[in-house]
């Protein structure tokens, strides 16, 4: 008898001992369960809200070129979609014909002058002989009109001498603006007419105008200090860009709004080099004035539920919490968020990918990296921004 009490009191104390060891056991096993998940606690930056634009790309100065005088084209002097400056040669008409009527002029401007001194003598005799009496009050007019009729002879002379030098000169067709040209439209040994054949066309290229239309609203309640003299700052995106890479500024705001759109022109302005071409499409991206202090969490750290905005933020005891939030404007890979997070808050960076509300985490806290992206546009800003996707 006291040989099975003895082996019942240790079976009992073995099984004791098996259940406290299995205990922790089960508890390191389910912490080595939990999901790895980058953590990181919200940002708070100063930001001003972007109003986006759509605009095409006008040059300042655009030139379809034309003759000044009628010929035939003896030469070209450009090569196509080169850079020229003002007062390059770029057409050069057949000038013989301009020539021989300059050396015609020439010449009767001499015989002119000629005339002119010999009646200005008998104008002078004329004088003389009158006070002798020696020839009539009538004659002495007759050669004082004869003179002025000389004179106004080689005026009118000198004049068409020198329109038909300024034809000559116009037979060098030269560009009378800096900037790129374009295709021939007409080639050597081709007839032009002045001022109806369009030789080709230049258009300037260190300079770029974008023109876009601001609802009355929008300006009234952003914009409405702006004004030309404070070259406020925009930046531009090309089509087939990503980034927001060119730097302008507003330089005209047009004088009324307009009745039938409920709108106002402004123009930006961009001081560039030869990347920006005529005629392109952009986006453009105005700051407004007011700077506010907002959160700021990665895009992707935002899920849609429905027609909710969410993010999953750390409780206690490192369980995913889901807070609804209301989202603003996009900055690079960040955006703010103007309600439902506040200071301190540490959000799951990835979003909901791979948890959900109500999961226990093993969270990796990182810090949010926002170097280069620009949340406010100052004069002196140089940042790059981001399109949203």
């Amino acid at each position: 008898m006291n040989k099975h009490l003895i082996a019942t009191a240790i079976l009992g104390a073995s099984l004791a001992l098996s259940g406290c060891a299995e205990e922790p056991s089960q508890q390191t096993s389910q912490q080595q369960h939990l999901q790895p998940i980058d953590v990181a606690q919200v940002i708070i930056k100063p930001v001003q809200n972007w109003h986006t634009f759509t605009t095409r790309l006008e040059a300042p100065e655009e030139v379809a070129l034309m003759p000044r005088v009628a010929g035939v084209i003896d030469h070209i002097a450009f090569k196509e979609g080169d850079n020229v400056k003002q007062g390059d040669l770029l057409f050069k008409l057949d000038a013989r014909p301009y020539a021989a009527v300059v050396t015609s002029l020439e010449a009767q401007v001499q015989s002119a002058k000629a005339a002119l001194s010999q009646a200005q003598s008998e104008a002078k005799r004329a004088v003389r002989l009158t006070q002798r009496k020696a020839i009539s009050t009538e004659q002495a007019e007759s050669r004082t009109s004869m003179l002025h009729q000389r004179e106004a002879q080689l005026a009118a002379l000198k004049a068409q001498l020198v329109s038909a030098k300024l034809d000559l000169e116009f037979t060098d067709i030269r560009s009378p603006i800096d900037g790129v040209i374009s295709l021939a439209n007409i080639t050597k040994g081709n007839n032009v007419l002045a001022g109806q054949t369009v030789l080709t066309s230049i258009v300037s290229n260190q300079t770029m105008y974008a023109y876009f239309d601001v609802d009355e609203r929008t300006w009234n309640s952003a914009f409405n200090d702006v004004t030309a003299n404070d070259k406020q700052q925009v930046v531009m995106q090309k089509v087939g860009q990503r980034a927001f890479a060119h730097i302008g500024y507003i330089d005209f705001i047009d004088n009324q709004i307009n009745a039938a759109t409920g709108t106002l022109r402004v123009r930006a302005r961009f001081d560039e080099n030869e990347a920006l071409r005529a005629g392109s499409f952009a986006r453009i991206k105005l700051a407004a004035s007011d700077v506010t202090e907002q959160v700021i969490v990665p895009d992707r750290a935002i899920g849609t539920d429905l027609k909710n905005r969410f993010v999953l933020t750390v409780g206690d005891n490192n369980i995913l919490e889901y807070k609804l939030v209301t989202v603003g404007e996009r900055y690079g890979r960040f955006r703010t968020i103007t309600s439902g997070l506040k200071t301190g808050d540490v959000i799951a960076v990835n979003g909901p990918a791979r948890v959900g509300p109500g999961m226990p985490i093993a969270p990796n806290q990182i810090t949010l990296d926002t170097e280069g992206v620009a949340f406010t546009l100052s004069p002196t800003a140089q940042h790059i921004l981001m399109a949203k996707k």
